[in-house]
């Protein structure tokens, strides 16, 4: 990625910015924030975020010394230090467990041994066995150190069992004890009454694939890794699976003895067995008269694991409301500080920095904590900081602190996340996919207006992107939630010019060593995403109500329910 160079002292800093048309920006930073609706104090805060305070925090938590801050490792924990530390340091008060900034996550790391196996037994023909990594990748969520599998193969096109969109792929057919195999993503659609048109909801997600697929009785679950389908490619997949993965200590929930994704290639040869054809089955299962297709075929699998009971932490802060009325209620800010450790199988360097994902969300939150707690007087409502762990695990350390709040989640307005900000300039649209759905919406729009940025859809509606942060672990317990990130249109460059930033991004650096920081970086753009993150805050803990999800919504229901006495 090619970013703008930035000298280090401050006159080279404003020589650059000068040449890049800082005037400009400044004039319109000043023209917008100024305009933004906030008290004198409470702006002043807000104009005083800085961009360099934030590079400060990326190049620490990215750094090779945290050795890529992975759950439950050193450089995890020494992470969840620093962030405490610094809300320590702003003097912000605790809010994790007896009077601590940690809230204690029990987890159970899960680690796939080479010596797992998976086998191909067909009807007739000779059984293939399928290469750990390059064929397939597995994890055991019943969270057992060795697992045995023998049993049927059943294709059930998406898995997707969806009652308000009248779909099916299950027909009744008894699962129980078999391995089912399902595509990645949802039905086709353009019709936004239906499965949301282009944009990907949470049927089409992983998790839920094998969330249904335990619930419906399987053994195992293989979904089908197609790179458009899933917006990544296999070494994405074999990255974030090729080394320990988390999980929250077992509860009742039903478990897959093996969750995995499989090879497109691995997929056509196993429905061959039965004289079928993927691209085909692909189109068939667009249909909601799809039924599924039990194959002459046997998953044998042997899934050897390493376990590794340990307690990770959520790290929270708070700043009381001013109001003694309103102060049990809050607004939440949250982002995680999790990344995906070291590979020791890998050769050369093999540190998952994570300096993008997610450094500069934690560093947009540590600056505007700094901001809130600088003010003599906060706004009417609390304001919660959660740094929180095991994201990259499946969105964990914020399921457990939308389960173990340190509020009600009636009582939290809302949750602002930030999640992977590109540090690329200053940024003319800002991205907030799934403000639209809550009654917050118009204050985000005047905000955006006040900044002079653009409301930006979302550049790739079809990866699901509201499904795969932490604020949708807050949504599903009824808080309405959503990230803030810049657009794709950056001054001084094209909208084509954004998009090849995002495209360069996600095929060299998403999930990779090379997601590093760099001194050339240019964090203008997140400075201006926490101001503009600050101001919707403090919006939201100074309107009269909290906010709420639209009429309809599928997460107004959970909210709903947790506003019952």
């Amino acid at each position: 990625m090619r970013f703008q160079k930035i000298r280090a002292g401050l006159a080279g800093l404003l020589f650059v910015l000068l040449l890049s048309g800082a005037t400009g920006y400044f004039a319109a930073r000043a023209a917008g924030e100024e305009a933004a609706g906030l008290p004198a104090a409470a702006g002043a805060a807000m104009r005083g975020i800085d961009a360099e305070k934030i590079r400060a925090h990326v190049r620490f938590l990215a750094h090779d010394l945290l050795e890529g801050r992975g759950t439950g490792a050193r450089g995890g924990d020494i992470a969840a230090e620093y962030m405490a530390a610094q809300f320590a340091l702003d003097g912000l008060k605790p809010a994790g467990d007896n009077g601590t900034y940690m809230q204690k996550v029990p987890m159970v790391g899960v680690r796939t041994l080479p010596e797992t196996s998976f086998t191909l037994a067909p009807a007739q023909g000779e059984p293939v066995r399928l290469k750990l990594l390059d064929d397939f990748v597995t994890n055991n969520e019943s969270q057992t150190e060795t697992a045995e599998i023998d049993a049927p193969v059943v294709f059930v096109g998406f898995g997707i069992q969806a009652p308000e969109y009248n779909w099916d792929d299950f027909k009744g057919v008894d699962l129980r004890g078999k391995v089912v195999v399902m595509f990645v993503a949802e039905p086709a659609s353009d019709d936004p009454k239906f499965f949301k048109g282009k944009a990907l909801t949470y049927y089409g997600r992983w998790t839920y694939k094998f969330e249904e697929a335990a619930r419906q009785g399987a053994v195992a679950a293989l979904v089908i890794h197609r790179r458009d389908l899933a917006s990544y490619g296999w070494e994405v997949v074999r990255s974030s699976w090729g080394g320990e993965r988390s999980y929250l200590q077992r509860d009742a929930t039903p478990k897959l003895k093996a969750a995995a994704w499989i090879q497109w290639d691995v997929a056509n040869r196993l429905v061959g067995y039965g004289g079928h054809d993927l691209n085909k089955l692909f189109q068939a299962a667009q249909s909601r008269d799809f039924k599924p297709i039990e194959l002459p075929v046997r998953l044998k699998a042997h899934l050897a694991s390493q376990l590794r009971p340990f307690v990770s932490n959520n790290v929270l802060a708070m700043l009381p409301g001013a109001n003694a009325q309103r102060r049990g209620e809050a607004v939440l800010y949250t982002a995680h500080y999790d990344h995906l450790g070291i590979n020791p199988a890998m050769a050369g360097d093999n540190i998952y920095n994570g300096a993008l994902d997610n450094a500069t969300g934690c560093g947009i939150l540590l600056e505007m904590a700094r901001a809130y707690a600088s003010l003599k007087e906060g706004p009417a409502r609390s304001v919660y900081f959660a740094a929180v762990t095991a994201e990259e695990q499946g969105l964990l350390g914020s399921e457990y602190l939308g389960k173990h709040p340190p509020i009600a989640p009636a009582k939290i307005t809302v949750d602002l996340n930030y999640d992977d900000l590109p540090p690329l300039g200053d940024p003319e649209e800002v991205e907030i996919n799934g403000a639209e759905r809550t009654t917050f919406y118009p204050a985000v729009e005047e905000t955006a207006r006040s900044f002079g940025m653009a409301i930006a859809p979302d550049a790739q509606p079809e990866a699901g992107h509201y499904y795969r942060s932490d604020h949708f672990s807050l949504a599903r317990v009824g808080i309405p939630s959503f990230s803030i990130n810049e657009g794709v249109k950056f001054a001084g460059h094209s909208a084509e010019w954004g998009m090849a930033q995002h495209k360069d991004y996600n095929e060299h650096y998403y999930h990779q060593p090379t997601d590093e920081y760099k001194p050339e970086m240019d964090f203008t753009g997140d400075a201006k995403m926490a101001r503009f993150g600050f101001a919707l805050g403090w919006k939201a803990a100074t309107l009269p109500g909290v906010a709420g999800w639209q009429p309809g919504d599928e997460f107004e229901p959970a909210r709903k329910a947790s506003q019952k006495p």
